[in-house]
């Protein structure tokens, strides 16, 4: 009982958008496709529209978005030591509502810097997203290395049988070393079923 209560709270931490203000304009960004996961093309949602006076920002709310933003604004996106630039695309049904698309390879936090010029204003502004989650989070039933488990797992046990085959062998030979032709014969044909079997295993893996 007490994790159902628990996990709703923190969902609705993790998967917010973040708000911010730079001179008149309220400015808002986040995931467009949320929760957001490693490996997956997705983008930066970014809003931006006046504020409205005698409102404290947390009771701001997006209308009147500003346009024309998409060659004045640039999105910095930065992992760690890593940065890339991303052009704002705008949203032909929303004004003032863009985007800048990117497929985030790495889980983990990242930060966005708003760059350029809102109309005369310039900005600068440090902004950070919600976690990017590994892409496991959302695979089911198993995660995608699962073919490569099965493929190793193969291998083991094959190396497993050829071990087993050397012991009989040798304790064949032990037992009667006289019939040594025959021996290797019988582990050439053992060896060639044995590659049979191998081949068809990882097919089905």
């Amino acid at each position: 009982m007490l994790s159902l209560l628990i996990i709703p709270f923190f969902s609705g931490i993790a998967y917010a958008h973040t708000i911010d203000s730079v001179g008149e304009y309220r400015v808002e960004i986040g995931w467009m496709n949320e929760p957001v996961v490693s490996g997956e093309t997705n983008a930066i949602e970014f809003y931006v529209s006046p504020l409205e006076p005698n409102l404290d920002l947390k009771d701001q709310v997006f209308k009147n978005g500003i346009e024309g933003l998409k060659k004045t604004v640039k999105i910095q996106l930065v992992y760690k030591d890593e940065n890339i630039m991303l052009p704002l695309s705008p949203d032909h049904n929303i004004p003032g509502k863009y985007y800048a698309f990117i497929n985030p390879t790495v889980s983990g936090f990242y930060q966005a810097n708003i760059l350029g010029n809102i109309e005369d204003t310039p900005i600068s502004l440090s902004m950070h997203p919600p976690k990017v989650e590994e892409r496991s989070y959302i695979e089911f039933p198993e995660p995608t290395d699962l073919t490569l488990n099965q493929i190793i797992d193969g291998h083991t046990a094959l190396i497993e049988d050829i071990q087993n085959l050397k012991e009989s062998v040798k304790t064949l030979e032990d037992k009667n070393s006289t019939n040594g032709e025959y021996v290797g014969i019988g582990l050439g044909f053992i060896g060639i079923i044995i590659a049979i079997a191998a081949l068809v295993r990882s097919k089905k893996n």
